[in-house]
């Protein structure tokens, strides 16, 4: 088998299958060797090293992973591309190739079977629509992961990264940031997939902290505030929490937290830092 990640191997696979893509997959293969190089020395890979890839596609990057870490992992939701992987990576004994929706994959027990409940290492090529729900279900469900470099959208990528009074700021940029260092490795223009995408896409590395960068009684409680804040982005942290059913704060307790914080209380949640939101939580919490 062709090493793929390149246009005429990846043209001939999908001619040999008579594939065909699918749009609510979002699905782009990457037709360039040396940014699937650069993906594996970001990711750090090592031969000691478990790893689970979310999407392998039609496997090029897998080709790569499969080289140079242990053991891999390769989770593709597709049914159709379940032949053609099986057929790229016919070669290689350390990969395992799983038709499931990661959502629904336990990656927890996964770690604990495959690699003695050490920390894994994740690569994937996300789609934008599934990138929040797939970055949070790993963070939240505690799998023992060491890092996530994924290749996503370049917006995406750079709202994980940017930090208070900024536009991009979010919901998104405080989650990642409680749970990981975000490290953003290349951009990689829209030339270096088939089909092209309408926009460039970023490689990104979440390096997981081994211990939290802020101290919050209730990381759950804490989320919900920043959630509730962000909804309403235009209106004062104090109105955006009010207002949020579920949270069931009175506009008082808020205003005096944020008095106690020194904060104005006409603040808006788009302004504070990661630490703030902790200190909040903690004394609303409290009450």
């Amino acid at each position: 088998m062709p090493k793929l990640g390149n246009p005429t191997s990846t043209i001939e696979i999908l001619e040999k299958y008579h594939f065909v893509f699918q749009k609510k997959y979002g699905q782009n293969f990457l037709i360039d060797s040396n940014i699937l190089n650069n993906i594996i020395e970001t990711a750090d890979i090592t031969k000691e090293d478990f790893v689970i890839e979310i999407g392998p596609g039609i496997g090029s990057m897998t080709q790569y992973l499969a080289e140079a870490a242990r053991e891999v992992y390769a989770v593709e939701i597709d049914k159709l591309l379940i032949p053609i992987l099986q057929d790229t990576l016919s070669e290689y004994t350390n990969v395992t190739i799983i038709n499931e929706d990661i959502l629904k994959v336990d990656l927890k027990k996964l770690a604990e079977e495959k690699n003695n409940g050490r920390p894994v290492k994740i690569v994937a090529n996300l789609p934008y629509y599934i990138t929040t729900p797939i970055i949070m279900g790993i963070f939240e469900s505690k799998v023992p992961v060491e890092s996530i470099t994924i290749m996503v959208q370049k917006e995406v990528a750079e709202r994980m990264q940017v930090g208070p009074g900024t536009k991009d700021y979010g919901a998104l940029s405080l989650a990642v940031q409680f749970y990981a260092k975000p490290v953003i490795a290349m951009f990689v223009p829209p030339t270096c997939f088939m089909p092209q995408p309408k926009v460039g896409s970023a490689v990104i590395k979440l390096i997981r902290y081994d211990q939290k960068p802020v101290d919050v009684k209730n990381d759950g409680f804490m989320f919900s505030l920043i959630r509730a804040s962000f909804n309403q982005r235009r209106k004062t942290l104090v109105n955006g929490l009010q207002n949020a059913s579920g949270l069931q704060l009175e506009k008082k307790a808020i205003a005096d937290a944020l008095e106690k914080m020194k904060l104005s209380p006409t603040v808006r949640g788009e302004t504070l830092t990661l630490q703030q939101f902790a200190e909040l939580a903690n004394i609303l919490y409290q009450e």
